[in-house]
């Protein structure tokens, strides 16, 4: 009797896996499978803090697996190569996995399709991470959208998402298990030096901790939603973003949960974010190379700075502005930054300093646990104004004002610059004022006031130009 596999990628659950369910349904013996694929070209690999996540969500999800009777098999190489491989070994009728939606994973799957096709076998693929494919979502004129809100209200307009799939109770097991790695041979873990333990004590992987994230801010958080998500210092966030860059709950678990509660503007405002990661995905798939290309043709010609010691200032939390070093600080610590204060530090980044988008995106791809390659990309053309649906480039936000408007007591940045813990609520945001005599914190690389101007010089040359 032939098996069926079941290819896990970025989906590392059980409930509402909908290749699995349809594996299970096959009613065929299962082989999970989950592939570390760093050969397949144009296929980008994981940044150090997504490795970290990686390994334990793996040993969540195998554990997973093996309390309904199952395990994870682990293999390492070209995903086409080792699924003929195990294909070959295990006598397997079929092949089941959910959908990604960058090109090279595109491609590479629809040769996978072809490939097991040929030879009389089932290949079949699903939407296991989206709320509705990006296919489906279309302007009046039949194309894709680039603007957020027209795109959040067709989606809205249509059916609901799916409800979700429950987890199955049991897996039926092959006679034979293929060989398969053992975790610690792929080496994901820091060692030398050993840099996550913020990590360790901030986060737990997998997908119980990930079902326990949104009970938890729907009992407790989602009223004050609204109204705190833009303090970094309260924890009013659902911190759900590196459970859904890892698939291990997926939106329609969360659409549906949530949608279950009592309907508030809160409630509104939460499902509108889970509709920016949509839109971040309508992009992706639409829109080759969103992490290296700007979506805006007219920005290729933008006279960026080569600016390595601003740029590794920058990426250590040493500017001298304090809720930017805080922000860079916390995500070095933990693996996540608060969103408001990665759009500030994001434009200081991009405005006052006139560096490229794309070191910044790459630093983040590298540090953050939620590293996602459709919200990682689009989010840093939107702070940049080259992207679809951006800020213009002329709103550069004043990293002082935006201190004081969202951190108004200095708590967030007491947290994560102590050198400044003692400086009362009045200074903390302008250090240079006070007295720091002894203190390793740096003064300000550059005047706010005059990069700005030199910003916006910049980019109304350029638009002369074009």
């Amino acid at each position: 009797m032939g098996v069926s596999l079941v290819w896990f990628r970025n989906d590392l659950r059980l409930t509402d896996h909908p290749a699995l369910a349809a594996a299970v349904a096959a009613g065929q013996p299962i082989v999970p499978i989950y592939i570390l694929d760093e050969e397949t070209p144009g296929l980008r690999a994981l940044g150090g803090a997504s490795r970290w996540w990686l390994h334990h969500s793996l040993l969540s999800l195998d554990a997973s697996l093996r309390a309904i009777g199952s395990r994870l098999t682990l293999r390492q190489g070209a995903a086409e190569r080792v699924l003929m491989e195990v294909a070959e070994a295990t006598h397997a009728s079929g092949l089941y996995w959910n959908r990604a939606y960058d090109r090279p994973s595109r491609e590479r799957d629809a040769r996978l399709k072809g490939s097991f096709r040929a030879r009389g076998l089932t290949a079949e693929s699903f939407n296991g991470n989206l709320l509705f494919e990006p296919w489906e979502i279309k302007t009046g004129a039949g194309g894709p959208f680039q603007v957020f809100t027209p795109f959040w209200r067709a989606c809205r307009s249509g059916h609901p998402p799916a409800k979700p799939l429950p987890a199955p109770t049991n897996l039926p097991t092959p006679a034979k298990w293929p060989a398969s790695d053992k975790m610690d041979e792929w080496k994901l873990l820091p060692v030398t030096p050993d840099w996550a333990g913020g990590l360790r004590d901030s986060w737990i992987p997998g997908e119980p901790a990930a079902a326990e994230r949104l009970d938890v801010f729907l009992e407790s958080q989602l009223e004050s939603y609204r109204a705190g998500r833009d303090i970094p210092a309260i924890d009013a966030t659902s911190r759900l973003s590196p459970h859904l860059a890892f698939g291990e709950i997926s939106p329609r678990r969360i659409w549906h949960t949530a949608s279950a509660t009592r309907g508030t503007a809160a409630l509104d405002k939460f499902l509108s974010e889970i509709g920016w990661r949509e839109f971040s995905y309508h992009l992706l798939f639409h829109h080759d190379d969103l992490a290296r290309r700007n979506f805006r043709p007219s920005f290729d010609a933008f006279p960026w700075i080569d600016d390595n010691p601003a740029l590794e200032a920058w990426q250590g939390g040493r500017t001298g502005y304090p809720l930017v070093d805080a922000g860079l600080r916390e995500l070095w610590t933990t693996g996540w930054m608060h969103n408001r204060v990665r759009m500030i530090a994001g434009s200081f980044l991009v405005k006052d300093l006139m560096i490229d988008w794309r070191a910044g995106e790459r630093w983040f791809w590298d540090t953050l646990v939620d590293a996602d390659p459709a919200n990682n990309a689009a989010s840093w053309q939107w702070v940049a104004g080259c992207g679809a649906d951006a800020a213009p480039f002329f709103r550069i936000f004043n990293p002082l004002l935006q201190a004081e408007k969202f951190d108004p007591d200095g708590d967030y940045v007491r947290r994560w610059l102590p050198e400044l813990a003692h400086l009362p609520g009045a200074r903390i945001h302008r250090p240079w004022l006070a007295d720091l005599s002894g203190s390793v914190y740096p003064s300000p690389i550059v005047d706010h006031a005059a990069a700005r101007s030199r910003a916006l010089a910049t980019f109304q040359s350029l638009k002369k130009a074009s």
